[in-house]
């Protein structure tokens, strides 16, 4: 079975993780992948060309929506390659993929994977606002939506989505990548030239208003006096000391012997298993995000805001707080702190537990399973 995967782009991001380790692990022998991204190759094009899997790219600018002409060149690879099944990868490249099959008068099925969650659409940019309209209108057409989390599927459906497209398939996590590991955290704080009993606290996100990187330095100044041992590390895309927001509110908070400014990392396994505690304090849009999975991957108890699916990932084995509120944040890590080093341990090997049993790669109820079943199914009962 031919499968054309059309993703908006291959940066770093969850949604770009989930399809690499879902094409990581898809039975080759029964399926055989083709990437297209709309943008350029990003950091994932050499690492999904690595697995023998072709990629091709339209190099769109970003922030530009997929014109008459971009459309045209995706239709001339449908026909190209002659594929069995389109796979939409986030709104732009569902929307993208759903007209190209169209217009090339093939009737390709083609389904979408949707990871992102809505709040409130008045949170997102007006241009993206109009996407997700676009889409429920069109949804209709396809075979499935596919949702990471159980969250967006909901708030889709109330968006229009018809509830019998909607398909629900959670992301899964590598447990053999993301591990536990006292090393990784002597070798970090050497590398930042503190002390080893340092207490780290990290985010791992790119810098974008919904990540809200604000509300995490905010809550780092509500507890530094108190806890002067403690060391925050941010990591991700424009992370950066050159970042003049995130510059001027360390500054402004007097965080500049404590914060570490990482920018975008390929070692994120290793910085991962550093953390004392992980932090996800987005204040909207996240669906079933990856970053707060790792952590407990490798045992790194965790504190997450109530958005998307945050909440049913960490499960009782982590803490939840209000989203955009510094003082809950500041409270929830302060009574981790509280729990010393025993406590985080005893709690964050039940967090890699709770991944195990719910949410590995490996397991036979992974996402890659899910897809490639649904794969099947779809194809097998095509027009």
């Amino acid at each position: 079975m031919k499968i054309l995967f059309v993703i908006t782009g291959l940066g770093t991001g969850g949604a770009e993780m989930m399809l690499y380790k879902i094409l990581s692990r898809i039975n080759r022998d029964k399926f055989d992948p083709i990437v297209l991204s709309l943008m350029d190759r990003g950091t994932f094009g050499d690492r999904i060309e690595a697995l023998n899997i072709p990629v091709y790219t339209l190099n769109i600018g970003r922030g530009q929506l997929p014109n008459p002409q971009i459309i045209w060149k995706l239709v001339k690879h449908i026909h190209q390659h002659q594929p069995d099944l389109i796979q939409g990868w986030m709104y732009h490249a569902n929307l993208a993929a759903q007209a190209a099959s169209f217009l090339s008068l093939k009737k390709t099925p083609v389904l979408w994977s949707i990871h992102h969650s809505i709040p409130d659409l008045k949170l997102e940019k007006p241009s993206l606002q109009a996407i997700i309209k676009l889409s429920a209108l069109t949804s209709k057409f396809i075979k499935k939506a596919v949702f990471s989390s159980q969250t967006s599927q909901l708030q889709h459906q109330k968006l229009g989505y018809p509830p019998g497209k909607t398909y629900l398939i959670h992301d899964s996590f590598n447990t053999d990548l993301f591990q536990p590991s006292s090393e990784a955290k002597i070798s970090v704080c050497q590398e930042l030239n503190i002390s080893t009993e340092s207490l780290l606290i990290g985010l791992i996100a790119r810098f974008h208003p919904m990540k809200d990187q604000d509300n995490f330095l905010q809550a780092a100044s509500l507890i530094t006096n108190n806890y002067p041992e403690t060391h925050f590390i941010l990591v991700g895309p424009e992370v950066t000391p050159e970042n003049y927001f995130l510059s001027q509110k360390i500054k402004e908070l007097n965080l500049g012997n404590c914060v570490h400014l990482l920018g975008e990392r390929h070692d994120t396994p290793r910085l991962t298993a550093a953390l004392d505690i992980a932090t996800l304090c987005s204040a909207f849009g996240e669906a079933f995000p990856n970053v707060v999975g790792e952590a407990m991957c490798c045992e790194v108890p965790c504190v997450v805001t109530d958005v998307g699916d945050a909440g049913l990932i960490v499960g009782d084995v982590g803490k939840v707080i209000p989203p955009k509120n510094s003082e809950a944040l500041a409270k929830a890590w302060q009574e981790m702190i509280e729990l010393g080093n025993e406590g985080r341990n005893n709690l964050g090997r039940q967090a890699r537990e709770r991944i195990e049993q719910n949410f590995s790669l490996d397991s036979v109820n992974s996402a890659v399973h899910k897809y490639e079943n649904l794969y099947l199914s779809i194809l097998a009962n095509k027009n």
